[in-house]
């Protein structure tokens, strides 16, 4: 039972051990994606955003002369 004991306990340090190294990493790596994400990915967002809005302005735009020719045609 002792060495079933110990076993179970080895298992956890070595569970423990993992969780904090990856914690520790995660802490030390966070910042850094923070920045990719502030950095790299909103302006890229903002700036496909902004083009599919403008763009779908043109098509909205498009589609009401359309509507408003098939009912002057339809008078």
């Amino acid at each position: 039972m002792n060495d079933f004991h110990r076993k179970v306990e080895d298992a956890s340090a070595r569970v423990s051990k993992t969780v904090a190294d990856a914690a520790d990493r995660l802490e030390k790596e966070i910042p850094e994606f923070i920045k990719y994400l502030n950095d790299e990915v909103v302006p890229a967002v903002r700036t496909h955003s902004t083009k599919a809005l403008r763009v779908a302005s043109q098509k909205l735009t498009e589609f009401a002369d359309y509507m408003d020719n098939v009912d002057r045609s339809r008078k």
